[in-house]
């Protein structure tokens, strides 16, 4: 391990005020967690490790769901033609949560469930957690193999997926014999040996008629299983992530702190939370669109609008007509946005903050975002397995840092530990992150050896090499397995990708490691670049060569007219672009 100053540079990307910050990260949170506010703290024990957590979050899911009844005639989802209100959504939830009791399901079962973004996604989702049962969000661009490990390991009693999960599982459903009932979703006719969900709520435009019945009451504990989310590995078979309704309401106030913080940065007062508009393009199944999105649209009255399919056309059309206040998901998306030659055809001015995670982006990318939309970027770091954030970045303090993924929020702790899981480094050097609090996942589902390895006495060790500033600012160097080890040399894939994506014409890019006979790997580059833009390799290489030492420039780089592959959390493929290289390896082999 050694010191990162190399790697991370700190300089503002954006002009600042100069008397800003108004206040430091320490005062801040001394002041929004002081005894009697909002975010007061409070510790209580956790599988036997006492834990910060938000005094005042609601206790469970089900609590989640009442408060978002007060939100009544506000409108929640939005898809097509579909606009259901929050009134609409608990009608339908309380409606099949009654059903899912009567067919059996109680408190601590598996109900899986695979579906595209759709307004049914949350009424199940909320249905199934009121219960007192474990919802799990298949991944919905799983094959059907792999949606059957999902439901066999979760050992899921009632399977409910949309017509097009169905194609796909179909040929599979024989040999799921622990599944008692299959509920399918927008089927176009009846399908043997199922149930029609419309046949049980409806059909979204008709939920608002349903009875005005309450929802199952279930005594919950704050710290029992609520959801089981599949990590997105990329070796071996995904691990179940078991999460708990803490682990998802902690969120809520999570957000709301960030917020806070960065008006008392900025030396303004705290207004009253008002409801936004989000373009909702990322999958809902993975923990960043469901626990850091959806619970805090829940508990302000917000809403949610999603898309079929992205494209940035209709996304514009859809930001102009519905006035959307902020969008993201991954970068990839802002990228889209700002390049479209069909942008200034548009109002986007409504635009508020284009916020993302799950992947690195470009330092280029924040001040674009600020200078062309005048909205603030936001970042932040988290994982399946901390149920979505632990830092959250955004406004001035990412314009100021952006290459990093800002500070934990104030319930969290972070650490970088040395190669032993023990030894704690000092700011500035590289380690792999640990980090605790109230969001970490309870274990692994059915994994004891690797919950064992992961989680330790409240932490998670998470395969991120980081490093920690003075302020506590987190820097996301690369993953331990992405790192490109060049004759016993390190070389931080994010290092290279920064100065990469200084260039003008580069937009998405990925450093990853080829096989070389002597050296073990050396680092290669895959580019995207701007539409009418031009670079060479020869160019790129010169480029990181005078911006980093020689050894880091890439041995070869391959260009690609398509954004790079990423997963549902945004991370980019980078085994899939080892193909590329095929040439290089085939000459080592």
């Amino acid at each position: 391990m050694h010191t990162d100053g190399e790697h991370v540079s700190t300089e503002p990307v954006i002009a600042l005020d100069p008397a800003w910050p108004k206040m430091s990260l320490k005062d801040a949170a001394a002041a929004l967690t002081a005894p009697g506010s909002k975010f007061e703290m409070e510790t209580v024990t956790i599988r036997g490790v006492p834990t910060r957590v938000w005094k005042y979050a609601p206790r469970d899911l089900g609590q989640v769901l009442d408060l978002s009844r007060t939100h009544a005639a506000r409108t929640f989802t939005i898809l097509d033609q579909d606009r259901v209100t929050f009134d609409a959504n608990y009608r339908a939830t309380a409606t099949l949560a009654r059903a899912l009791q009567e067919m059996g399901v109680g408190k601590g079962d598996r109900v899986a469930f695979a579906m595209r973004n759709l307004p049914e996604w949350p009424v199940v989702f909320f249905a199934i957690t009121t219960t007192g049962a474990i919802a799990v969000p298949l991944n919905a661009w799983w094959t059907g193999a792999e949606l059957e490990y999902g439901i066999r390991d979760s050992a899921a009693k009632v399977v409910i997926v949309d017509v097009e999960r169905l194609a796909r599982i179909r040929e599979h459903l024989p040999a799921l014999t622990g599944v008692e009932r299959l509920i399918v979703a927008r089927a176009p006719a009846p399908i043997d040996g199922a149930t029609a969900l419309e046949d049980l709520i409806g059909q979204p435009g008709t939920w608002a008629d349903l009875p005005d019945a309450d929802r199952p009451r279930v005594a919950i504990d704050p710290d029992d299983d609520a959801t089981i989310f599949y990590t997105s590995g990329t070796t071996g078979n995904p691990k179940g992530a078991l999460g708990t309704h803490r682990n998802l309401t902690t969120n809520i106030m999570s957000s709301g702190y960030s917020a806070a913080r960065s008006f008392l940065r900025r030396g303004e007062a705290i207004p009253d939370p008002t409801p936004r508009t989000a373009l909702t393009v990322i999958p809902m199944f993975h923990v960043t669109a469901c626990s850091a999105g959806l619970m805090g649209t829940m508990a302000s009255g917000g809403t949610s609008i999603f898309m079929r399919k992205w494209e940035p056309v209709q996304a514009m059309e859809i930001i102009e007509r519905e006035k959307v206040h902020f969008t993201g998901g991954v970068p990839t998306i802002a990228w889209q946005l700002l390049e479209h030659p069909e942008r200034d055809k548009y109002d986007l001015s409504s635009i508020e903050a284009i916020a993302y995670g799950g992947a690195p982006s470009a330092p280029e990318l924040v001040k674009k975002i600020y200078e062309v939309f005048g909205a603030l970027p936001g970042n932040g770091w988290g994982m399946t397995e901390t149920m979505a954030t632990v830092t959250h970045h955004g406004a001035e303090d990412y314009l100021n840092r952006p290459t990093s993924a800002g500070p934990p929020v104030a319930v969290a702790d972070l650490e970088i530990r040395a190669d032993d899981g023990v030894t704690v480094l000092p700011v500035g050097e590289v380690g792999e992150l640990w980090a605790r609090g109230p969001m970490i996942v309870k274990e692994y589902w059915n994994k004891p050896e690797a919950s064992a390895e992961t989680f330790v006495d409240g932490w998670v060790r998470t395969g991120d090499l980081a490093r920690l500033d003075e302020e506590g600012f987190v820097y996301i160097v690369d993953r331990a397995k992405d790192m490109v080890i060049r004759g016993g040399e390190n070389i931080y894939s994010s290092e290279v990708e920064n100065a990469l994506y200084e260039h003008p014409a580069v937009t998405d890019c990925a450093i990853i490691g080829i096989p070389h006979r002597t050296l073990g790997e050396e680092p290669a580059a895959v580019v995207h670049l701007a539409p009418g833009m031009t670079a060479t390799e020869s160019e790129l290489q010169a480029w990181v060569r005078e911006r980093l030492a020689a050894f880091k420039a890439p041995v070869a780089v391959r260009f690609v007219h398509e954004t790079l592959p990423r997963n549902a959390n945004g991370k980019i493929l980078k085994k899939d672009l080892k193909t590329l290289f095929a040439d290089r390896v085939a000459e080592v082999a």
